[in-house]
């Protein structure tokens, strides 16, 4: 069996957990023997046997694609969308289902509503985005899977953290979507050291904005940590884990931390209660004045608290499990 891994937006211009996602998967698939290309978009006599494409390829892609005998799977992060309440997504729901079900085809498809609806096998790491393709866009069980990401046996198989380090760890990009600028505010403000890993997507305005925040004491900042490798010693020295993003689906980091033992200090979010539940400490999502005193809080505390080392994944894992999708 050979797959075609396929995604929208090149890594050059936008890299995070994506990428590392597609790329460890890729290497635990050909590992437990299943065939895996790249899209060769160039190439007209490329073939496989499945097409599993990261985020969501257009009605015109997926009909194309099985009538090339070559269907897709399709991994697709509703990291924005899974986190509102269920009130928010019941009433978003009426709208698309009621406009897709009254025949409004042509909306449906400006709208990129009717992409969802194609007899496609959806990937999601969550059941908050499987609730999500349920009850926004009507798509039936059985095309629903529900598959987790899975960590480096780095990680996995790690001596636990010492946490000689007087600093909190965050890792990912630096944009809004992270609320890098709001978090170093709030160390700032509580007077607790942070470090932030990761780089910005580019050099504009917000990463100048960051970059204006980070002093050295409170703030503390290294680029973009390109293995496990590399990133492992310095989740080992922190004394705790913390992220303040506005949404999240499946949160790599906050689970290469929990790996390690590290406690967590999560967002009040969907994905967070699911994955975590009491097992983890919470930001407030508004109050940024209560947001001080967790912080000083949980740090004061994190050199004490363990996370308690539940069982998580492996890229190997993920992989036996999705070649049973293949298959199936």
């Amino acid at each position: 069996m050979k797959i075609l891994f396929d995604h929208q937006l090149p890594f050059s211009l936008a890299h995070g957990g994506i990428q590392k996602q597609i790329e460890q998967t890729k290497d635990a698939l050909q590992k437990c023997g299943v065939e895996v290309e790249y899209m060769r978009w160039w190439d007209e006599g490329q073939r496989g046997d499945i097409i599993h494409f990261f985020g969501m390829p257009s009605t015109d892609y997926q009909r194309r694609a099985r009538s090339k005998r070559m269907p897709a799977v399709v991994s697709v992060a509703l990291s924005a969308t899974c986190n509102r309440s269920n009130s928010v997504l019941n009433l978003q729901g009426i709208v698309v289902r009621g406009t897709l079900g009254m025949g409004f085809a042509r909306f449906g498809d400006f709208a990129n509503w009717g992409r969802f609806r194609e007899r496609t096998c959806k990937i999601v790491g969550l059941e908050a985005e499987g609730h999500v393709l349920r009850t926004v866009y009507g798509v039936p069980d059985e095309d629903i899977e529900v598959v987790p990401l899975g960590l480096s046996k780095l990680f996995l198989e790690s001596q636990p953290a010492s946490k000689e380090g007087d600093y909190l760890v965050t890792v990912g990009t630096i944009y809004d979507v992270k609320r890098s600028i709001e978090l170093a505010r709030l160390a700032r403000a509580a007077r607790i050291p942070i470090l932030f890993v990761g780089r910005p997507y580019d050099d504009g305005e917000y990463a100048r904005r960051f970059a204006s925040e980070v002093d050295g004491i409170f703030v503390r900042h290294i680029g973009h940590v390109e293995n496990a490798e590399d990133l492992l010693p310095i989740l080992l020295k922190s004394r705790g884990f913390v992220i303040y993003s506005r949404f999240e689906n499946w949160c790599l980091a906050a689970h290469e931390a929990a790996a390690v033992g590290l406690p967590l200090l999560l967002p009040s979010q969907k994905w967070a209660r699911e994955r975590f539940a009491n097992e983890a400490d919470y930001l407030s999502e508004s109050d940024s004045e209560a947001n001080i005193r967790i912080l000083r809080e949980f740090y004061e505390r994190s050199r004490d608290s363990v996370c308690v080392k539940r069982a998580l994944p492996s890229w190997d894992d993920v992989a036996m499990i999705l070649a049973k999708i293949y298959a199936k």
